[in-house]
């Protein structure tokens, strides 16, 4: 499926809260935190098969009966013993219907009703059983291409194309063997079972950070060994394999401690054994086969505890990425660990049924750029053995396509920042999504790749099967320069997207509101030019769940959006289930090549206290000019604030306007309405190295209602506005192009 048929499969996706949904029932819960029953809403589905689940029956059975009819003719009957199917074979094309009961109990739920169209990308995965085989029957190392050529073999395109990253391995590993000493538990002391102190989460952090190297380490070590057979790598893998294998599973890399270093620890083991084969004697083999066991079963009783707590509050990220991980332990440990098939059955297809929580179908990732870029790493290290091991490559699921493309429109080559959610200020490492782009023989993953600075991680790309997907194709850029992520609630409009000095707006009004790592920051807007943001997101991110996370960082007044009544904004002090309710989400969304138009409702997000929070977002690709129009109503009479920062002054101009100059790039901000005085906000959190500035444009004296009109005029080209009241509304130009807003 390529990356232009995905797009137009996508447009098919409904705009959550534009259609109607199913009737409240057993199989829907109240509760936003719980899983909601898919597929629904007469969607057609870009999978084929698609994935079917349901919130629990409160009788907890034992299985569930899943029945989809074409009319009133049942054409498939499943059974299921956790709440969600993913069915071994397509649909046939054709329109649905389905329902969902206890095994054991005639209570049917709601019908809903969905669509497999000829568009729909089959993507089919078989039953464990099949997989299982299918591995077992793979000879070791099995997480390597079967077409794994040894380096003495290499032929002078593989050089060409690998040679570089061979280097750079062997220089990497070489300076670790010299400057990496080996560690034990010691090394840490606090009890961090719970976090409270910023010392806590920098030993969490410091944990993940030490095991992760010498996880690469090892592996690293094991695959130069490998490929060139020289023994410094041999010794190396092995006291990194010793070293990780030494490490308590009942102290500070524990599950109870840090939920991530099982993973860790355990991974770098398998990988290790799978790769080295009769490099290992007995003893060590042994050593290092009970340390994957007590740190797999780890993850494994956590995550089935509470009859499987993931499978019905599928909203966490640990959980998430500790399923996949066990999943990969898994497929490599098979054989050689007795827990290791109960592991890959209750793990593999659980975690490829649903890649991901934060985003519907069409491939995006709700709580930001920075985390999605930080899931590449997991998918890297999950999905090669996956692909290498039994020949199921989830870079074709169709989720994965659109993921891709998330990345090509968000964070699009040559950007200086994420946007959105935790990590917003951190630079991305284009090297990630490059190696990412690289395993989809379409021809925009191409150009994407090729674009995006930086060299494919070395141990990844050595990892690959050759050639790589995206060198089979010629590249193309994207057909439009705008996108729009439905389910997310994001959108993005770009004058250019292969012009490196492009103008770029990003916009959000999300239905995952400010949870886990999102911020109450529904319908604001970030803008880039060439890269750089003009007008950005303040704080940064020091630890979750720190004062600064929970007072500023992620408070709306940090973003460019709307607060009253002196920087009171969207809802985030509250309960997680809170979070998921108070949320925004886009109604409207359109694309011309001279304009494109973007509309959020985040009344939600403020939590009862306004009435109406509207925005309209116009990019005037034409003039390269941002219309940004809001709409706010009350019960209350308040005070209005439109909020918006910067890494540079911003400076006041003789015609009233505002004006950001930022390495070499500028934007004027010129207001179009009246009635309100500019306050600079002082004393707010500053990243090292950088200073932020703000502005709040705030209405003078206390209202029900309130609107803002504001033009952000890219390059300060000085287009004349005009704003002109007609008998229908109002119209407003901005140079050549005009634009109609409601009357007041």
């Amino acid at each position: 499926m390529k990356l232009s048929q995905f797009i137009r499969a996508t447009l098919l996706i409904a705009i959550p809260g534009l259609v109607g949904h199913a009737h409240a029932d057993w199989a829907q819960s109240a509760s936003p935190l719980v899983i909601r029953p898919l597929p629904n809403d007469y969607q057609t589905q870009v999978q084929n098969p698609p994935t079917f689940s349901w919130a629990r029956h409160s009788s907890n059975p034992s299985s569930y009966v899943v029945e989809v009819r074409q009319g009133t003719n049942v054409v498939y009957t499943y059974t299921s013993t956790r709440n969600w199917l993913l069915p071994s074979a397509p649909l046939a094309v054709g329109q649905y219907s389905w329902r969902v009961r206890p095994a054991d109990r005639i209570e049917w739920s709601t019908d809903r009703f969905f669509t497999i169209a000829e568009k729909s990308s089959t993507f089919v995965v078989p039953e464990n059983s099949t997989l299982r085989g299918r591995v077992l029957a793979k000879a070791r190392p099995r997480g390597l291409p079967t077409n794994f050529v040894k380096y003495a073999s290499w032929s002078a395109e593989m050089k060409a194309e690998r040679g570089a990253a061979l280097t750079t391995l062997q220089k990497e590993v070489d300076w670790y063997i010299t400057n990496l000493p080996v560690i034990s538990d010691s090394k840490w002391t606090l009890n961090t079972a719970s976090v409270t102190t910023a010392a806590q989460a920098a030993q969490q952090t410091d944990v993940r950070k030490q095991l992760n190297t010498r996880k690469r380490q090892l592996e690293s070590a094991a695959l130069l060994y490998h490929l060139l057979g020289t023994q410094k790598y041999l010794t190396e893998a092995l006291r990194r394999g010793d070293e990780l294998a030494a490490m308590n599973p009942l102290g500070p890399t524990s599950y109870a401690q840090q939920d991530q270093a099982p993973f860790g620890i355990a991974s770098a083991l398998s990988r290790g054994i799978d790769i080295l084969g009769s490099g290992l004697d007995s003893t060590r083999r042994a050593k290092w086969v009970a340390s994957i066991r007590a740190y797999g079963s780890q993850i494994y009783a956590d995550l089935a505890k509470d009859n499987v707590r993931t499978d019905e509050f599928p909203f966490d990220s640990h959980g998430i990425s500790n399923t996949a991980g066990l999943a990969e332990i898994a497929v490599l440990a098979l054989g050689d660990v007795d827990e290791a098939q109960t592991w890959f059955d209750f793990s593999l297809r659980s975690y490829i049924s649903s890649l991901s929580p934060w985003s519907g179908p069409e491939g995006g990732f709700a709580n930001g750029t920075a985390y999605a870029e930080y899931a590449l790493g997991l998918y890297s290290t999950v999905w090669q053995p996956v692909l290498h091991a039994m020949g199921l490559n989830l870079y074709d699921k169709p989720w994965s396509y659109g993921f891709l493309r998330f990345f090509m429109y968000f964070v699009p080559p040559g950007q200086k920042s994420h946007v959105f959610g935790d990590g917003h200020e951190v630079t991305p490492m284009q090297s990630t999504m490059k190696g990412y782009a690289t395993n989809f023989a379409d021809p925009a993953a191409a150009w994407y790749s090729n674009a995006l600075q930086g060299q494919h991680d070395a141990l990844t790309l050595l990892k690959s099967s050759y050639p790589l997907p995206s060198a089979t194709v010629a590249a193309a850029g994207p057909g439009t320069p705008s996108a729009v992520f439905p389910s997310i609630g994001w959108a993005a409009m770009h004058s250019n997207l292969r012009d490196m000095n492009r103008t770029s707006v990003y916009f959000k009004s999300s239905p995952y509101g400010s949870y886990n790592h999102s911020h109450g920051d529904q319908n604001t807007f970030v803008l880039f030019k060439g890269g750089i943001p003009l007008l950005g997101e303040g704080g940064y991110y020091d630890y979750y769940g720190s004062p600064l996370w929970k007072g500023y960082y992620r408070s709306t007044r940090s973003h460019n959006g709307i607060t009253f009544d002196g920087g009171i904004g969207q809802a985030t002090d509250v309960d997680n289930s809170a979070q998921l309710e108070n949320d925004g989400k886009i109604t409207a969304y359109s694309h011309t090549p001279d304009m494109d138009y973007v509309e959020g409702i985040a009344t939600k997000a403020y939590g009862g206290a306004l009435t109406n929070a509207q925005r309209k977002l116009w990019y005037l690709r034409a003039e390269d000019a941002v219309v940004v129009h809001d709409t706010l109503a009350s019960a209350t009479s308040r005070t209005y604030e439109w909020n918006v920062h910067a890494f540079a002054p911003i400076t006041d101009l003789s015609s009233g306007a505002l004006q950001v100059t930022s390495q070499g790039q500028t934007v004027c901000i010129r207001p179009v309405t009246s009635g309100y005085h500019v306050v600079r906000p002082t004393n707010t959190p500053q990243l090292s190295g950088r200073t932020e500035y703000h502005v709040v444009l705030t209405k003078t004296g206390k209202a029900m209602t309130g609107e803002f009109l504001v033009v952000l005029d890219v390059g300060c080209k000085n287009p004349a506005i005009s704003l002109t009241t007609t008998s229908s509304g109002r119209v407003l130009k901005v140079g050549a192009q005009s634009l109609v807003l409601p009357g007041r």
